[in-house]
């Protein structure tokens, strides 16, 4: 064998060697999900969460999405004790699958925003989590929580020129706050304010109508005109709270 054949043949042999260390793209499934602390998933309710999936270190966008499905199995998610590693969800579950390709382990983040359909509570919660290639991650999958209350005030004037506040109250999967129920409503306390400029020109400690969610309390006559209407929620429970706040025009009644 001439000295030009071996080195050819050497050659290609260090190419077929070589090859198999080429990294193909492995497709990895992710479901992400989005938890109202102390409370169950966010879903189409309250219009979905959307999941943005990033390179950590090149910032690239690797997946984007809204969860979608249900809140979930309320037995299993705030009634049963759970034993560590038990399973709280189910395929109705309200989720975001993603599909990555990558070629080596990467540290993901997840940006969680939301709920998209109630943007003056909408926040922002982030996470990073290692991915493996060919490692899917499902079931429960990777949740994140978002803390807080949504909060949604209004005002009219009464008959007599009173002005009725009421507030609609609720975690952030809209799960239901109600007398004696999982979300007791005795354990919230809300507080409205009335201004106009920087003047405090009412304050009232709303409460509990009977009715899902909604607390409510009358403050005397104010004179008619724009009004800054501001309603902070707070559970004696847990950390989460909340807070809206918008521009109202009282009329006179007459």
């Amino acid at each position: 064998m001439s000295a030009m054949t071996k080195l050819l043949a050497l050659a290609a042999a260090a190419f077929v060697s070589a090859a198999p260390l080429v990294a193909l793209a492995e497709p990895t499934h992710v479901m992400v999900r989005a938890q109202a602390l102390d409370a169950k998933f966010i879903g189409d309710h309250m219009g979905g969460v959307r999941i943005r999936l990033k390179d950590a270190r090149t910032g690239a966008v690797l997946a984007e999405g809204l969860t979608k499905g249900g809140t979930g199995d309320t037995q299993r998610i705030v009634r049963a004790p759970r034993a560590r590693g038990d399973s709280v969800t189910d395929t109705a579950t309200a989720g975001f699958e993603a599909v990555l390709d990558l070629k080596r382990p990467t540290l993901v983040r997840a940006e969680a925003t939301g709920p998209m359909g109630k943007p003056g509570a909408s926040i922002v919660v982030t996470s990073s989590l290692w991915i493996v290639p060919g490692r899917d991650i499902l079931g429960d999958g990777w949740t994140l929580t978002l803390p807080g209350l949504v909060v949604e005030p209004s005002a009219a004037t009464t008959s007599d020129g009173a002005v009725a506040i009421t507030a609609k109250v609720a975690p952030m999967c809209g799960c239901p706050i109600e007398k004696d129920g999982l979300w007791d409503a005795a354990n919230y306390r809300v507080e409205a304010r009335l201004m106009k400029g920087r003047d405090l020109i009412a304050k009232a400690q709303l409460t509990f109508t009977g009715r899902t969610g909604e607390y409510a309390a009358t403050v005397p006559k104010v004179a008619p005109g724009r009004y800054a209407l501001s309603v902070v929620a707070t559970d004696a429970k847990t950390i989460n709270a909340g807070f809206a706040e918008r521009k109202i025009t009282l009329r006179d009644p007459r």
